[in-house]
């Protein structure tokens, strides 16, 4: 009897689904915080040190200059900015979508330490004597010129001190701003733009407790001057040293063209899932769109609602959450195919289907939260938004492509309608049997039944030994060409409105001093330009360099600096990051299943992370954080595969009372992955093509982080195939023959009182 309820029922839940999507998208992209990557601005880590040597730097001292930081970027009017203290005495500001970078990074490292000397530079009043916020950009009455006001504690120590100055042979007060040793106000005063803000003749004692600064500002830069001495007298003076031991900066049209380019990619990469899932599974495939819509949806949401910035790595993690999310519906709906292939009814093997795929599904995503955790809390910046990202993809994807698959697909196979067609579910009438013949899933025959896999295991791991034994002479030869977050140093790309010359931007360079290490150009039509320094810019640099790229090139680069410290920590946690992840799913997979399928899991998993190293060292591309994420990423999805296939193997040794024989495990081996090699030929597909979109059409900043997750797919399904599984193979063979009665006997969890099985 056909049940219409279900079907409207259906139908009700995806029109609810589609109009809230519909009516809410514009507000939740809106919503969307967009990292320096995608709209420009400017990330610093500052290191706080002592002003003078001697004193010390405790926490009270590092709260008190994140304070005085935040009041001088509530000046600069920047929307939503980021300021964080880390580790003891370190200050991370991020600032996306500031206009003027060189002012932000001048205000914001500056000390606004005010002093007022005389001509021979001795100290009469400090930042001290001021009354805190009584700073004022105001004019002066007979010239309307731009000018700063403060007021002073003590008139009587100013009288004083006016006083003294008047009696001097040069009469002059000189204000200082962040007055340096070997200033001087004799060399300065000859100079067209001095240091000091102004030089005013003193005649008299001046018993007053405003003072004036103004001579200094001209035009409508003076008053911007003049406002922004004021605002920085207000903030306060910093009691520390700030240096830059990290710094990135990205132009706005650069993010926004990186932004246009990824989005692009990642549309076309989805629509192309989207597509196969139509064409291949059909109604499943339907219900796959529909959740994987939804899947994005929430996934922004999500993001948005803890407060989240997306970069181009995170943006990267949601489109690639798209694979993981089409990969627990392949799972569910390859079984569901295997059931109706065995003679279930539809209801049947939907039921059965459901049961045995979950907890499949479930081991696959723990493992990749466990390298995506990991990442979290060693990654800095972009891959810390990409590891964010990529946690909430996972929960989301569990929740659309597990819960919402299953209501909607229960509703339509409950509904009757379908329960004669079975080839809208992706099966053939001549490929069902009878239930009567006794079919178990493993029975059933596939497109790749003449491979036997454990056959052809052996010569396959003597030619992945000889490409290692190759990958090591490579690295050995070449080494990593690592980039500077690594080595430290300056990375500066731009992009040109001209076809650029390599010979012309040195000139350039050279004139101002800055010549690079390293340069290359790139682009469609050599518009881009890449230079390398080995030492970290310094503030004055970067901005040299940028006004020189932009009066020559009309270009407003990205520039990224690492000091050697921060470069050593990189390299430091990145390795870490990956022996940790390597632990955890060894002691994850040996306790969900048995320690040998967790050592041959891992030796896959070193065998995926060096193929792609080896390829970055001969081909030369750079290695810099957002490669770690890569490897981390694909030491996910390939352990994802892996667990798929070891699951299959544990579903059939649950079937086995004794093994006495080692053809049973060539058996179980070749059978397990012949049963999941479909699905895992078809995740990695639908992944892939996100990944060759986001390779071709994505920004160039991604590129070798894409190309790394390119590999890392290729090689991440043949060692899952050809290396994990036939490794566990050979080494419960080896158990065999030590055995001493040569069986193999183990239990089942809820086990008769005979009955013993291979687990």
């Amino acid at each position: 009897m056909k049940k219409a309820s279900r079907l409207i029922g259906f139908l009700v839940i995806v029109a609810l689904l589609f109009g809230l999507m519909a009516s809410t998208y514009k507000n939740v992209i809106k919503d969307v915080s967009l990292g320096l990557d995608l709209q420009g601005g400017f990330e610093v880590l500052y290191q706080v040190d002592p002003l003078q040597k001697g004193d010390k730097i405790d926490s009270t001292a590092v709260e008190s200059t994140a304070k005085t930081l935040e009041r001088r970027v509530n000046v600069l009017g920047v929307s939503e900015p980021k300021i964080q203290v880390e580790d003891k005495n370190r200050i991370r500001v991020q600032l996306a979508g500031v206009k003027d970078q060189t002012q932000a990074r001048k205000i914001l490292s500056s000390q606004a330490n005010l002093t007022i000397r005389d001509a021979d530079d001795k100290v009469l009043l400090t930042g001290k004597d001021l009354v805190q916020g009584s700073a004022k950009q105001e004019f002066k009455q007979n010239t309307n010129a731009p000018a700063v006001t403060f007021k002073l504690k003590d008139s009587k120590k100013f009288a004083r001190v006016t006083e003294e100055i008047s009696k001097k042979d040069e009469n002059v007060m000189v204000v200082w701003l962040d007055f340096k040793k070997g200033d001087s106000y004799q060399d300065e005063k000859t100079k067209e733009d001095p240091k000091y803000i102004s030089a005013a003749s003193v005649e008299q004692a001046i018993d007053s407790e405003s003072v004036e600064i103004s001579g200094g500002f001209q035009g409508e830069d003076g008053i911007a001057e003049a406002k922004q001495i004021a605002d920085l007298l207000n903030s306060g003076s910093l009691p520390v040293s700030l240096k830059e031991i990290y710094s990135t900066s990205v132009g706005a049209q650069f993010g926004q063209d990186a932004l246009d380019k990824t989005i692009f990619a990642s549309v076309l990469g989805v629509g192309i899932i989207f597509a196969f899932m139509l064409l291949f599974y059909h109604i499943p495939g339907a219900i796959a769109v529909i959740t994987l819509t939804t899947y994005i949806y929430l996934t922004m949401v999500a993001f948005n609602f803890i407060g989240g910035v997306l970069t181009l790595p995170g943006l990267a993690a949601l489109v690639l959450g798209v694979g993981m999310a089409v990969d627990a519906n392949i799972i569910m709906y390859e079984r569901i195919k295997d059931e109706i292939r065995i003679g279930r009814t539809l209801k049947q093997a939907y039921k059965k289907a459901s049961k045995s795929s979950f907890i499949t599904i479930l081991d696959a995503n723990l493992t990749t939260v466990l390298a995506a955790t990991v990442l979290f809390f060693f990654g800095e910046s972009s891959v810390k938004g990409f590891a964010t990202m990529l946690l909430l993809a996972i929960l989301m994807s569990f929740v659309t492509a597990v819960f919402l698959t299953r209501i909607l697909l229960s509703l339509l196979v409950h509904s009757n309608f379908f329960k004669k067609k079975m080839w809208l579910f992706g099966v053939r009438r001549k490929d069902i049997h009878s239930i009567n013949e006794g079919y178990n899933v493993p029975d059933l025959s596939t497109p790749y039944d003449k491979i036997d896999f454990m056959k052809i295991a052996k010569p396959l791991f003597v030619l992945s030994g000889i490409v290692i034994i190759a990958g090591v002479v490579i690295i050995s030869i070449f080494k990593l060409n690592l980039g500077i977050d690594f080595t430290s140093g300056t990375r500066v790309d731009f992009q040109a409105d001209q076809r650029l010359k390599q010979v012309e931007i040195e000139k350039k360079m050279e004139a101002i001093d800055l010549k690079p290490n390293q340069m290359s150009i790139g682009g469609d039509k050599e518009q881009n330009a890449s230079m390398q320094y080995k030492h970290d810019l310094t503030k004055e640099e970067i901005s040299k360099l940028k006004s020189t790229l932009h009066d020559a090139y009309n270009a407003d680069p990205s520039v990224n600096t690492v000091s050697p410290t921060i470069g050593q920590e990189l390299a430091k946690n990145a390795m870490l990051a990956v022996l940790l992840a390597s632990i955890g799913m060894i002691i994850y997979i040996t306790l969900r299943f048995e320690w040998r399928m967790g050592i041959s899991s891992i030796i896959s998993l070193l065998h995926d992370a060096f193929m792609i190293i080896a390829v970055f060292s001969l081909l030369r591309l750079e290695v810099d954080i957002t490669f770690i994420a890569a490897v981390l990423t694909i030491i996910g999805y390939s352990i994802n595969d892996t667990i798929v296939t070891f699951d299959r193997v544990r579903e059939m040794l649950a079937n086995v009372k004794v093994i006495t024989k080692a053809s049973q495990i060539d058996y179980i081996v070749n059978s397990s992955i012949r049963q999941t090699l479909t699905r895992s030929i078809n995740t990695v597909l639908t992944v892939v093509v996100v990944v060759v979109a986001l390779l071709i059409f994505g920004a160039s900043s991604i590129f070798n982080f894409s190309l790394a997750l390119l590999i890392g797919l290729v090689t991440g399904v043949y060692s899952s195939i050809f290396i994990a599984v036939p490794l566990w193979g050979m080494l419960k063979k080896r158990e065999l023959r030590k055995s001493e009665n040569h069986k193999l006997v183990v239990y089942k969890r809820k086990r008769t009182n005979d009955e013993k099985v291979l687990v």
